[in-house]
């Protein structure tokens, strides 16, 4: 579940709980120390498949003058520049997105991983490309996973080989939502959804992290929906029935079960009707 706390609070905890590239961690004012992969990847694996900032919107209380935000986008004082990012996180406005973007790459981390997410709730097409190279240079764990957050909200086709790609070889807290990211690019056309769906697979049966795979789940259930039947998506069906059948994790089988349930396929709704009449589900 998504903690209570707003955007400000939300987004300080990640941050301060360390920054991660690899297998060390940077704290925010500099020691480094090795962890394993698996302590840092335990952060957020239980955060469902919506997005991270979804809740926020259901706050009472009066957002914040848009006007006024803008202007501290540019303060010389991080915290300011924190606080305004932040606010964008709540409000759509698109004369905020080239500012946005400059913080990408400001020195703070928590201004960084503030506008990430802020540029999720105002995505642009000229977002995309200055988010995967911040993807790409970014060695603070929790701004790439904003920024993939907000990579598969812009819908754009140029985010699929990054996505993939840190699918592949991120940290899972980052891989996880790299996943339900994937699944967001059923909206941006065929080929895109062809070419996703063979790492989507791979990686629900190979990654060693069940909330990976539990995303992936869920990806291929949105992918699939946008397929005509042919061996792409007789491969997703495959692979989502085998986790049913075999995933050790029951949050994976859970999640395999719903997505085939989404998608209706009769052969999957077949084995989820033979699983339960012999008391497996």
């Amino acid at each position: 579940m998504i903690p209570s706390q707003g955007p400000a609070t939300l987004i300080f905890m990640e941050c301060s709980q360390g920054i991660f590239k690899n297998d060390q961690t940077i704290g925010l004012c500099g020691k480094v120390s090795t962890m394993q992969d698996e302590q840092l990847n335990l952060v957020n694996t239980s955060e469902p498949l919506d997005s991270p900032l979804d809740h926020w919107q259901e706050s009472e209380e009066p957002q914040p003058d848009p006007e006024e935000m803008l202007a501290l986008l540019e303060s010389p004082e991080s915290q300011r520049r924190i606080i305004a990012a932040r606010a964008f996180c709540e409000i759509q406005e698109e004369r905020a997105v080239p500012k946005l973007i400059e913080l990408l790459q400001d020195v703070c981390p928590l201004v960084r991983v503030s506008a990430a997410y802020a540029l999720g709730r105002n995505p642009s097409p000229t977002a995309v490309e200055p988010l995967i190279e911040q993807l790409d240079r970014d060695w603070n764990g929790y701004v790439r996973k904003g920024v993939v957050w907000a990579l598969g909200n812009c819908h754009d086709a140029r985010a699929l080989t990054p996505l993939l790609e840190t699918l592949k070889t991120d940290i899972s807290a980052v891989r996880l939502w790299a996943a339900s990211s994937l699944g967001q690019m059923a909206r941006v056309g065929y080929e895109v959804v062809i070419k996703a769906v063979p790492p989507v697979i791979e990686a629900l049966r190979r990654d060693q992290i069940a909330a990976v795979r539990s995303n992936c789940a869920w990806a291929l259930g949105q992918l699939c929906r946008e397929l005509p039947s042919n061996v792409v998506y007789a491969g997703a069906i495959d692979a989502l029935i085998e986790a049913l059948e075999e995933d050790e994790d029951m949050g994976v089988r859970d999640d395999a079960q719903s997505s085939l349930l989404r998608v209706g396929d009769p052969r999957g709704l077949q084995v989820i009707e033979e699983l339960r009449r012999d008391g497996l589900l």
